[in-house]
């Protein structure tokens, strides 16, 4: 507005005494707040100052350094979408076996689908292994060989009983939708050491996506370029191939001249950080047209590797498909992929606990078809790493969003959901072998001793990243959000170094 035409306004007493009011306030809450410290930048030596990664807008993803010196550089999390039940795999109760058949002492207990039934034993023997001894289900055989190198936590709690926001707690750290995975706040933090692929990686299971879907990998209020890219063996990257009907030469061409008029737009606009980035993610996705097809190419793996997995099962597809994701998952880890989360179980095809661990209805009929699709793949990873020395830097993760309860529901073979008390376990970089952490009730229901939450559990995996998870955030909306929230202390009796 010119001059002339505002100088009226200005020149007014009532707009006059109306800035000069608003002024003098400003100043005086100023000088009340400077009184407080409240204007001081905080120092960023400060101990207790959040941590924020200085981003270079041009490759965000590039290497950062940790907080402080890390056991782990990568994390493979083995996620079982649909609830495993600790009760028939790793959670060995002898009482329950005991009082097979009767009712659970105590209060009758209500869960998500209603009452409960009588206490049911697994339909699994349970058997010691290896020098530790360990009591683990005939169900899970393979990882049974490997249980002298895993680290048991038994007294994990949840805050949900429902599935998806199950799977946001346990990939996010929160129920709700729209908060950053935790392999999107591990990437944010360290960003990756591989410049031709993706600091993480989303693997969903053979048959499909799990319920809660891309939130289990998304960046939330994070920076777009730090989301997982989801692809596995069998169904690659969306849209990375060139078009067949389109030749070689031309579409180098073609790149070419867009990266020249990409690069002239950006001298002229030096500050715009979103074109930066944009171009950046084209670039990505130009090395990655080479890297991710040789990399996904698990056929060229040697016979006996793939027969250790399972990829050469020709009676169990499924089996067969789950085997060749967790090939894939051990050459991301090779070629400096931060972050890989792999799934095992999808979103409900077919009926309830038909494509996942949701065994409601018919638990032995349907984990006896789950069980052998994750139990030999999953064990041959662990295997795999171990005999290439990955393991040394590699923290592995299995975890599920929940528990199952130790009663049958009433008119059904199955059992409900339970959160008061379930298992995951840990193996790899920087945690004790053989070893096992906390316990449920006799039964199996509650978690009673060395009580752990979700929180601790993020906060522990964190650390073994060398990132401290009370100092890593990221300001949105006026606060200054962290994965763990407010919440979260490190498990220090797992490690074997504090």
């Amino acid at each position: 507005m010119p001059l002339e035409i505002r100088a009226p306004f200005l020149l007014n007493r009532r707009s006059f005494l109306s800035q000069t009011t608003t002024g003098l306030s400003s100043i005086a809450l100023t000088q009340m707040l400077a009184a407080e410290n409240l204007l001081q930048q905080r120092d960023s030596t400060d101990e207790n100052s959040p941590i924020r990664p200085v981003l270079d807008p041009e490759n965000a993803n590039q290497a950062r350094e940790p907080h402080f010196a890390a056991a782990a550089k990568n994390v493979v999390v083995i996620f079982c979408a649909g609830a495993c039940s600790q009760i028939d795999t790793f959670d060995y109760k002898p009482e329950l076996i005991r009082m097979h058949g009767k009712p659970m002492p105590g209060e009758d207990v209500i869960t998500f689908q209603g009452g409960q039934g009588s206490l049911q034993k697994s339909p699994w023997a349970f058997r010691p292994r290896g020098q530790s001894g360990k009591m683990i289900s005939t169900l899970v055989d393979h990882l049974g060989e490997m249980a002298d190198d895993i680290c048991f936590i038994h007294s994990l709690t949840g805050k949900t009983n429902t599935h998806g926001p199950g799977e946001n707690f346990m990939s996010t750290g929160f129920t709700l939708d729209g908060f950053p995975s935790i392999g999107a706040w591990a990437t944010y933090a360290l960003g990756s050491e591989n410049e031709n692929l993706p600091a993480f990686v989303a693997i969903p299971d053979p048959r499909g996506k799990p319920q809660s879907s891309v939130n289990n990998w998304g960046p939330g209020f994070l920076p777009a370029v730090f989301q997982g890219t989801d692809f596995n063996a069998d169904a690659p990257i969306r849209n990375l191939a060139r078009p067949s009907r389109i030749p070689v030469k031309r579409d180098l061409a073609t790149r070419e001249y867009l990266k020249r008029l990409n690069d002239e737009h950006l001298s002229k606009f030096p500050g715009d950080t979103d074109l930066s980035a944009r171009i950046a993610s084209y670039e990505l996705a130009a090395r990655m047209q080479l890297s991710v097809p040789e990399i996904s190419d698990v056929s060229t793996e040697p016979a006996h590797i793939l027969k250790m997995y399972g990829a050469d099962d020709t009676e169990n597809d499924l089996k067969a498909a789950f085997a060749r994701n967790c090939i894939l998952a051990r050459r991301l880890i090779e070629n400096g992929v931060r972050f890989v989360q792999l799934f095992n179980g999808a979103y409900q095809t077919g009926g309830e606990g038909t494509s996942n661990w949701d065994g409601h209805k018919v638990l032995k009929k349907q984990y006896d078809v789950h069980g052998p699709i994750l139990d030999q793949p999953a064990a041959a990873l662990l295997k795999d790493l171990k005999q290439r020395g990955l393991l040394r830097d590699t923290l592995v993760v299995w975890c599920t969003e929940f528990g199952r309860m130790p009663t049958f529901q009433q008119g059904a073979s199955g059992r409900d959901h339970n959160p008061a008390g379930f298992t995951a376990w840990l193996a790899g970089a920087g945690v004790k072998q053989g070893f096992t952490y906390g316990a449920t009730d006799e039964f199996g229901y509650k978690a009673v001793e060395n009580v752990a939450t979700v929180y601790d559990f993020h906060a522990t995996i964190l650390h073994l990243l060398g990132i401290n998870h009370q100092r890593l955030s990221f300001y949105h909306n006026g606060i200054e959000r962290r994965l763990t929230d407010v919440h979260g202390s490190v498990i220090t009796d797992l490690l074997t170094r504090t």
